[in-house]
């Protein structure tokens, strides 16, 4: 069954139930099939065929989750935790949990004033709970394992209903054994869109969480009881190169909605574009309180959108601003040798091992250009290649792919961006750019040639300064200034006096 024969109106039988227990042949009959996927790819986005009108989310390497609605109005999903395998980017994978056969688990969309029921089978070996994180909802099913709940042992199906009462951007992730569940992947992504169809509306709406993970190059199982040594930091767990392109056409209204899940923040930029942050955790954010950013902070725990109009066709990249959360697990433990001379140590160094290759000590690209092969299962340092070569990046790095004539719902990567003529950086030769390239030329600038007749010299620089002091320390203040000591420069130029004597007295 794939995710939209799946919606389907359930027949008067479907059994009401709580955040308790669901057993027996009976209840067991009301629980809607569990959808399931195996693609890492961005899936389509899931178009209402009925109910209240919505813009639906596109989720980022990801899919939204099916679901069907009683006779009585109940709009029921079905979630499954369970381990799952994840391709972090080709050529590495990863051992996680997560939910309905991938991690982070499908985004679950609703909207505001919808009855909801969640049932929740758990198929891993330990007992879990789900928390949806910032929802305003009845105390018993706020997922809280020993608080507000009995945890869901394996094997057990719970059901969680709930009414809807406000819309945004949320999360859902355990709160049982939270360090192990949450490191080992377990989280997803729940939209609430407005109920008037016309409040907020954009023409493309995208979604992702952020995490991170301490996976050993050759190995498969993320450690989880890491604080601060992260070598691979996701967007839905995916780190670039494998992360899609966000695939907007020219004239969109276009929204970004993200949810931090990972253990710093992060200040995620955008090329090519200024934007307002236009929701956080506790709602939509009026249009009086926002401002133009380019950069914005995400904190732990916190969800964000933004929107921006795309106006700039290109491909603009759009990343974490912090430069180890664009780097892959290769590259946190390469020691800095910039402006060593290894030459020495290479020739010692080779006498023992044969082979041996000195790196780094003009920068980091060297190594990436060199294309060496890694331990099994891992992801080298910086990696992707654009149509210009290397991009050099890895981990939080996308791109927005702005283009003309992109049909509505159309999310095809459209390829690279075919710059129009003369918009592109280009080398300058013999110290001259073309004149198709810069239309009439500056004056020349250069003191060295400012002034010069045809015997090439102009007439003398005169600069007169002295000696510098740090400022008065030192001096009686009946002590009398050094004298300025006129100089002349063999510079030419222009003839003009400088009066340093003031210099040096100021720091």
């Amino acid at each position: 069954m794939n995710r939209r024969e799946f919606i389907a109106v359930s027949g008067p039988g479907a059994m009401l139930v709580g955040a308790a227990s669901v057993s027996g042949r009976v209840l067991a009959a009301s629980v809607p099939e569990a959808a399931s996927m195996a693609e890492v790819t961005t899936q389509p986005p899931l178009v209402p065929k009925t109910g209240p009108d919505y813009n639906p989310v596109v989720t980022l390497n990801g899919w939204t989750l099916p679901w069907r609605v009683t006779a009585d109005g109940w709009k029921e999903f079905h979630l499954v935790a369970e381990p799952v395998e994840r391709e972090i980017a080709p050529g590495m994978t990863a051992h996680l949990w997560g939910y309905n056969g991938q991690s982070p688990g499908p985004t679950i969309e609703a909207v505001e004033g919808d009855k909801i029921r969640i049932f929740v089978t758990n198929k891993l070996p330990e007992h879990t709970t789900v928390h949806w994180h910032g929802m305003i909802l009845p105390s018993g099913m706020d997922g809280v394992g020993g608080l507000t709940q009995p945890t869901i042992k394996p094997g057990e199906t719970f059901a969680y209903e709930y009414v809807l009462t406000k819309s945004g951007t949320f999360m859902y992730h355990p709160h049982a054994d939270e360090t192990f569940q949450m490191a080992m992947g377990m989280m997803g992504s729940f939209v609430v869109h407005p109920k008037d169809p016309a409040f907020m509306r954009v023409d493309r709406d995208f979604i992702f969480l952020t995490a991170a993970y301490d996976i050993d190059p050759g190995a498969y199982v993320p450690k989880v009881a890491t604080m601060t040594d992260f070598n691979i930091w996701v967007w839905n767990s995916r780190a670039f190169p494998g992360i899609d392109p966000l695939v907007v056409a020219k004239g969109d209204r276009v929204r970004v909605r993200m949810g931090n899940l990972s253990m710093t923040n992060h200040p995620i930029h955008m090329h090519g574009y200024d934007f307002e942050v236009t929701g956080t955790d506790g709602g939509w954010v009026k249009e009086s309180a926002r401002w133009p950013e380019v950069s914005i902070d995400l904190p732990v725990g916190a969800m964000r959108a933004f929107e921006f109009k795309a106006d700039n066709p290109g491909d603009w990249a759009i990343h974490c601003h912090k430069a180890h959360h664009t780097m892959n697990a290769m590259g946190h433990s390469v020691r800095t040798y910039i402006g060593v001379d290894q030459r020495e140590v290479a020739k010692r160094v080779g006498q023992l091992i044969p082979g041996y290759m000195p790196m780094g000590s003009t920068g980091g690209a060297a190594m990436v250009e060199m294309g060496m092969p890694g331990p099994e299962n891992t992801l080298p340092m910086m990696t992707g290649t654009g149509p210009f070569g290397s991009v050099e990046m890895g981990g939080m790095f996308s791109v927005v792919k702005v283009r003309e004539g992109l049909a509505r719902g159309d999310y095809k990567d459209p390829g690279w961006y075919q710059h129009p003529a003369g918009t592109v950086a280009y080398k300058v030769q013999d110290g001259a750019a073309p004149a198709a390239q810069t239309g009439t030329a500056a004056p020349d600038m250069n003191p060295a040639r400012i002034g010069a007749g045809k015997g090439g010299r102009g007439p003398t620089l005169e600069v007169r300064a002295r000696q510098r002091t740090l400022g008065m320390q030192g001096m009686a203040t009946s002590d009398p200034m050094p004298a300025a000591t006129p100089t002349t420069s063999s510079m030419p130029g222009t003839p003009m006096q400088h009066d340093m004597s003031t210099m040096g007295r100021q720091r």
